[in-house]
């Protein structure tokens, strides 16, 4: 039997269960503010990832406006902090 690392085992695990989708989601609001900046994070009312679509909330008109024009960048830098094509459409609502 082959020994495989904690973290080894856990990616594993992650990648075969439902609840990565989820995780990604938690990294992503963790580091949204660092991403985005601080003004835009405060007025994000909610970051979900549904089969590989990235969905931001926000009651802030002006803000969607905004959004809606780097959604590609939004898709890149996620993608690249998650070390994967993990989002594939990025959705305002």
């Amino acid at each position: 039997m082959s020994q495989v690392s904690l973290g080894e085992a856990l990616q594993e695990f992650l990648n075969k269960s439902r609840v990565k989708g989820r995780v990604q989601a938690l990294q992503i609001k963790d580091v949204w503010a660092e991403l985005m900046g601080k003004t835009i994070a405060t007025y994000t009312d909610d970051i979900q990832l549904v089969q590989h679509q990235l969905i931001i909330t926000t009651h802030v008109a002006p803000l969607k406006q905004e959004l809606l024009y780097q959604k590609e960048k939004i898709r890149n830098r996620i993608n690249e902090l998650l070390n994967e094509h993990a989002v594939h459409e990025v959705i305002i609502r």
